[in-house]
């Protein structure tokens, strides 16, 4: 049997309606419409064909940030049902250029007014980046209604061509705009000195690892941090456990595991590793769920002014039924490296908590990092 991260509502196991789907389906109460007037919060480009893509504005009267979901307490039957009635605004980009950058510009969503050649239809596939979104529509029009509500820090940078995406990304994350409204700026071509719309899903892996990048360096200067630890946090079926050993110079492995059963496993649990040591060597096999946890765990080690090596074991259930994005994994880390954690006498005692919050011993045959961290010393071990 074909599992769904090969499949991805394609239909390739041979059933005549894809499970998955019919649930997202069935939480659509919105009927077919040919015109919209109501909030957009954000953009959504495609990457199909590209350079030459299509996007538009997303429509719905709801929330389209992750964080305000945790914030609620949504659970996946609640996320579902709000992006399974969002409507996917899509045009050449060029014939909209002005409009979608008004609406990704604006801290707040700007009302518009859409026609589209047919009644959207539902049309979803699955991306483990991007939340997924239920409906899309053809525009033949589309006006921007108000006007857009733009911090003084945003401004400056969107405004100044002359400083490079990389550089920008990092000053706007620093002046405390979230990475969840950076990439929309990097989507919308507003960032950079050769700017160019980038699809959604490359933008919000990119943030990631841009802030991160930044923020390894702040890190790998402060001191190491004292005494091994281990966080833990739960987000919908997703269970992230992270250890941190002081060191003096960072390091980072993860490793994923698809429980058997789950949406991505299949009769056997399916295991994914990644690690990096002073560089990351070429794109990640986990995907962008590894730059999203990498940068909660440096986030999180810049606000203590600590360095430490990172192991972070990401555990999936079938409890996680739908693919909702790489933000899952991003909040679900944020939760457990702002939970209080328990100190740990040695890497010993913290190998064997982990794995009694996990059930399984499966991380400690895998990790590369463990194993390097027994047997290495590094300077800050002589003081």
């Amino acid at each position: 049997m074909i599992r769904c991260a090969e499949c991805k509502g394609k239909g390739l196991c041979g059933l005549p309606k894809c499970p998955i789907m019919q649930r997202f389906y069935a939480q659509t109460n919105l009927l077919p419409v040919s015109e919209y007037m109501g909030p957009s919060p954000s953009i959504f480009i495609g990457s199909g064909g590209y350079p030459r893509v299509v996007g538009g504005p997303l429509l719905l009267r709801d929330s389209d940030t992750p964080t305000d979901w945790v914030a609620r307490g949504l659970g996946i039957d609640d996320i579902v049902s709000i992006r399974s009635r969002t409507i996917r605004g899509s045009q050449p980009v060029a014939s909209i250029l002005e409009k979608a950058q008004e609406v990704a510009l604006s801290k707040k969503p700007l009302d518009v007014e859409a026609q589209f050649e047919k009644p959207v239809r539902f049309d979803l596939s699955f991306d483990g980046t991007v939340a997924p979104i239920g409906l899309q529509g053809t525009l033949s029009k589309v006006d921007i209604l108000d006007n857009a509500v733009v911090e003084p820090i945003v401004d400056r940078y969107t405004s100044d061509t002359d400083v490079r995406a990389t550089e920008a990304v990092s000053a706007l994350f620093k002046g405390g705009i979230d990475v969840y409204r950076v990439s929309g700026l990097l989507t919308a071509g507003l960032l950079g000195s050769k700017r160019r719309f980038v699809p959604t899903r490359w933008a919000i892996t990119a943030v990631d690892d841009m802030v991160s990048l930044n923020l390894r360096k702040q890190v790998e200067r402060s001191s190491p941090l004292q005494g091994v630890t281990v966080h833990s946090a739960l987000l919908h079926g997703n269970r992230i456990v992270v250890i941190l050993v002081p060191s003096s110079d960072f390091r980072f492995e993860m490793i994923e595991r698809w429980q058997k059963q789950s949406l991505f496993g299949g009769a056997d649990d399916v295991v994914v590793v990644d690690s990096e040591g002073r560089k990351k060597q070429g794109y990640s096999p986990i995907a962008g769920a590894y730059y999203s946890a990498r940068l909660a765990v440096l986030e999180d080690l810049m606000a203590r002014g600590r360095s430490a090596r990172a192991v972070v074991i990401r555990d999936i259930s079938g409890d996680y039924w739908a693919p909702l994005g790489t933000w899952v994994i991003r909040e679900a880390t944020r939760a457990a490296m702002r939970s209080p954690g328990v100190s740990c006498e040695d890497l010993g005692s913290a190998e064997t908590l982990v794995t009694a919050l996990l059930g399984s011993s499966f991380w400690l045959l895998k990790s590369s990092l463990i194993r390097d961290i027994r047997v290495q010393r590094t300077f800050a071990d002589f003081f």
